[in-house]
């Protein structure tokens, strides 16, 4: 008998999928390879929720986990993507908005709750920025910096290693084209680099099809 495993996409507007006016997204463009293989015949069903947020840090991922985690829970199996730190890390007012000890525990807390639903747990790296943007106040009022961005992926790549996780790395496929590969905001992909995160993940994805 087929099985129906659940794909869940935790994560701000970079898994939403924001600026992207074609695909939707790298996670949207995954739904749509999913259900084209289940539609071909091939093995189980896996259906994919994008669970992403504008503007959430891992502070709205705790608020949220527990109850996404018991509404979308399948009986035969569920896939964990976490995807933070592009807010977590970003300076507001002076103030970094989750700081690199408390964006920590909280990812280990998020965690936690998965693994009471999951095994298949993988963190996502953070984007480079581009240059136009590293170190500006940009009209939201967020500073970010590609220096704390290589501090935060780092935490998010000894956490995964700590509690044998998977860890996408979107960050290294980026950094040499991020100026080509990323909008016109020079914080999020533009088509072009959701297309290549969609690329890398689709590997990842067909494990369980």
């Amino acid at each position: 008998m087929k099985k129906i495993i659940y794909g869940l996409f935790f994560g701000d507007s970079i898994t939403y999928g924001e600026y992207d006016g074609v695909f939707g997204g790298w996670v949207d463009i995954l739904k749509r390879y999913a259900l084209q293989k289940f539609h071909e015949g091939n093995g189980d069903e896996l259906i994919l929720f994008n669970l992403g947020i504008g503007g959430e840090t891992t502070e709205g991922l705790l608020k949220r986990i527990p109850h996404e985690l018991n509404a979308r829970n399948s009986p035969d199996g569920n896939i964990i993507f976490l995807s933070y730190g592009a807010n977590d890390l970003a300076l507001k007012d002076g103030a970094q908005m989750v700081d690199p000890e408390k964006f920590k525990n909280n990812i280990t807390t998020a965690i936690n709750h998965v693994r009471q639903f999951s095994n298949e747990i993988y963190l996502v790296s953070i984007l480079p920025f581009s240059q136009k943007v590293d170190g500006v106040v940009v009209s939201s009022g967020k500073l970010r910096t590609n220096e704390e961005v290589v501090a935060y992926n780092q935490i998010l790549k000894d956490l995964a290693e700590e509690h044998s996780l998977g860890y996408i790395d979107f960050y290294s496929a980026f950094l040499e084209d991020k100026e080509i590969l990323l909008s016109a905001d020079g914080v999020h992909p533009n088509e072009k680099g959701y297309g290549m995160m969609a690329e890398i993940a689709i590997p990842i994805i067909e494990k369980y099809l």
